[in-house]
């Protein structure tokens, strides 16, 4: 009895301790936040609340400069631009030759990338790959022909000025009628803003790696786990990951302990607000600008009809959530058929935090905010392993041992992706939409003190919605629901494949691919015109958004006739995935994760030449 009234003590301090972090960092955000957001006359989508600016036509001045903003009650520095941030809406059409005069006012080099465009190579806007750069007091010329349609964004591709503020939205419209009919539209542009200089949020993180995360486990999480589990369950699971030396609460490396999440730069006390008539078809453009947070998206008492990914048209697919990426983007289409507010809920994968915003008929009403979903908690799955793994470690001397790592891989037999909307027969193992069959093999690179993990059974898991969001009670897209809208572009199988394995030192906060840092690794050759798959194998517990330049990345999800095809394709922990590419563009081009703080080392030069 004792033990159990000690323990209950415990508990309740952790659950004290607990809400005195959240609520400091909740008082933190809503000091600043006073004021309603300024009144404006009606503008674009017929809305009284501040928008972001939209500028529209084939010619544009931008200015990046310095602009003090106040998101936390503390006056601080961003990085805008024209003024604002997130930065003003481009609105381009299919078919035009736009043309887009960047000036630097930055006492720094800075640099505008166009995300998701298909464009020359000298117009991509990444320093050290295809351009100098743009120094203080100068401008860079962008001009080229807009090819496609749909959602995109821009971000800077220098240092840590996305992170401040430099990034805005894309819409480009198209030639012909698209295969779907809305009667308003909203941009959503979620970011995550610190009142901290990035820099000194990369030193902690480099000192520190759990330096943001308040959710470790505690001897109230034991407590619970004994009465639900068992002790003897209960301490054998401590002890697997204790072993391991690797926690189940990393979800996210920065969290609401530092961060504001911002919804077109409105803080969630005061709130982003679109209007809509009932009745009326809305069409909500998603995109995650933010420079390290995943949100889990979702508007209580709506469904939401997916009909573009990544700016690309998909098979219409009718959810409740959607997991949004780092510069992932989605299309929905939504449609209210009461006289009421809507909230907009965008609660950060580790729930420390949300941005949120309003559809509503009528200014004056407003939307209750709903609570946050339990803590996630990482299992076995995202380690990349199951119990014959979980079993076979027990034999294993050491998490590093090469032969024993290797000796396990080869022990797990590889399953494939689920073949949704295949058809019998229409498509073999390893052909085009299908996925690898190819072994998993690690290099003499990726065995060290540098990389703390390796996934002993990565599978396909493109019908897994991620940690956090299983068996939820709603339905979740998943990549497995992606189905491009038209018939396959290039339908050819590829003539060779590429393994990346995502790797890295959690604890020491060092990331590579392949074990490398960039710095450290030599580019990866494309041959012009060739058709290739990239496998990347994630050996870490962490989603990694990854973006290629220059060229779609053709999902393969099983059905090769309709391959979705996205510009950032997200690498689950502890799983592997497969895209097809067509080298159609001749030079240097950037090959990256898109959570900023590990770009400077989990990144590549691919150049394709013929």
């Amino acid at each position: 009895m004792v033990f159990e009234e000690l323990l209950f003590e415990l508990e309740t301090l952790t659950m004290e301790r607990r809400h005195f972090v959240k609520g400091m960092a909740v008082g933190g955000v809503l000091l600043g936040l006073g004021m309603l957001p300024r009144r404006i006359s009606a503008a674009e989508n017929n809305s009284s609340w501040p928008q972001i600016p939209v500028l529209r036509g084939t010619d544009f001045n931008l200015t990046i400069a310095s602009q003090q903003v106040n998101f936390t009650g503390k006056t601080r520095t961003a990085t805008a631009v024209n003024g604002h941030v997130p930065g003003p809406v481009l609105r381009w059409r299919e078919g035009d030759r736009v043309s887009l005069k960047v000036t630097n006012h930055l006492a720094e080099s800075s640099s505008i990338h166009w995300h998701g465009i298909i464009l020359p190579n000298a117009m991509d806007g990444v320093p050290g790959i295809n351009f100098a750069g743009i120094e203080p007091g100068e401008s860079y010329h962008y001009q080229f022909d807009v090819q496609q349609n749909g959602t995109y964004w821009y971000h800077s591709h220098s240092g840590f000025q996305e992170q401040t503020g430099l990034y805005g939205p894309i819409i480009i419209d198209p030639l012909e009628p698209e295969p779907f009919v809305y009667d308003r539209e909203h941009v959503i542009m979620l970011s995550d803003w610190s009142d901290e200089d990035p820099n000194t949020l990369y030193a902690h993180l480099k000192k520190m790696s759990d330096y943001y995360n308040f959710n470790e486990r505690t001897v109230g999480d034991l407590v619970r786990d004994i009465r639900e589990k068992g002790l003897v369950a209960a301490w054998n699971g401590r002890s697997m990951w204790n072993g391991m030396r690797m926690s189940d609460r990393d979800i996210s490396d920065v969290t609401g302990y530092t961060y504001t999440y911002l919804m077109n730069g409105q803080t969630p006390a005061a709130g982003w607000s679109g209007l809509f008539k009932r009745g009326e078809r809305i069409r909500l453009r998603f995109i995650n600008g933010s420079a390290m947070s995943f949100f889990d998206v979702r508007i209580p008492g709506l469904k939401m009809t997916v009909v573009a990914a990544d700016g690309q048209h998909v098979e219409p697919i009718t959810v409740d959530e959607f997991r949004l990426g780092v510069a992932e983007i989605y299309d929905v289409i939504v449609e209210p058929n009461d006289d009421r507010a809507y909230c907009i809920f965008a609660q950060a994968i580790d729930r420390t935090g949300y941005a949120r915003g309003t559809l509503t008929p009528d200014p004056a009403l407003t939307a209750e905010v709903p609570g946050f979903d339990p803590y996630p908690v990482l299992t076995m799955t995202d380690m990349g392993m199951d119990m014959a793994a979980m079993q076979g470690m027990n034999t294993m001397k050491s998490m590093t041992d090469k032969q024993s790592m290797n000796a396990m891989v080869k022990k797990q037999p590889m399953k494939g992706m689920a073949m949704k909307g295949s058809g019998k027969g229409k498509n073999r193992e390893g052909a085009a939409g299908a996925g690898s069959t190819a072994p998993i093999v690690h290099s003499e690179t990726e065995f060290g003190p540098h990389v703390d993990m390796r996934a002993m059974n990565p599978r396909y898991r493109l019908d897994d919605p991620g940690v956090g969001l299983r068996n939820n009670g709603r339905k979740v897209l998943t990549y497995a629901d992606l189905r491009n809208l038209y018939p396959t572009s290039d339908p050819r199988d590829p003539g060779r494949e590429i393994q990346l394995h995502l790797t890295g030192n959690m604890a020491r906060y060092m990331w590579s691919i392949n074990g490398i840092r960039y710095e450290d690794a030599e580019p990866i050759a494309f041959t012009y015109g060739e058709r290739l798959r990239i496998t990347f194998v994630n050996d870490t517990m962490m989603n990694h958004p990854m973006h290629l330049h220059g060229m779609w990345s053709d999902l393969e999800t099983g059905d090769g006739r309709h391959i979705p095809r996205k510009h950032t394709v997200v690498v689950q922990p502890g799983s592997k995935i497969s895209y097809l590419v067509t080298a159609d563009a001749m030079g240097g081009w950037a090959f990256h994760c898109h959570l900023l703080y590990h770009m400077l080392a989990m990144f590549r030069k691919v150049v394709v030449s013929k």
